[in-house]
């Protein structure tokens, strides 16, 4: 699955709607709302990329250490 920015957008929208009227003394577990469901977002996003690996890995033919720089794409 591709990172997709108005998914992420979508959710950080949605966790500051979730928490927009709470009372003045619930600011702080607000705020935790807030921050946490961010976070979740975050890691959503995170979890949903997709690495392609396209080049740039050598293996000797006789065994050892993989060496080369790694070619990928992110999506």
């Amino acid at each position: 699955m591709a990172l997709v920015k108005a998914t992420i957008k979508g959710e950080i929208k949605a966790a500051f709607t979730a928490v927009m009227d709470q009372a003045d003394d619930k600011r702080e577990d607000a705020l935790d709302k807030v921050a946490d469901k961010i976070a979740d977002a975050v890691v959503n996003a995170i979890k949903s990329a997709t690495i392609t690996y396209t080049t740039g890995l050598v293996a000797p033919p006789m065994g050892g250490a993989v060496t080369g720089m790694f070619q990928c794409t992110i999506s």
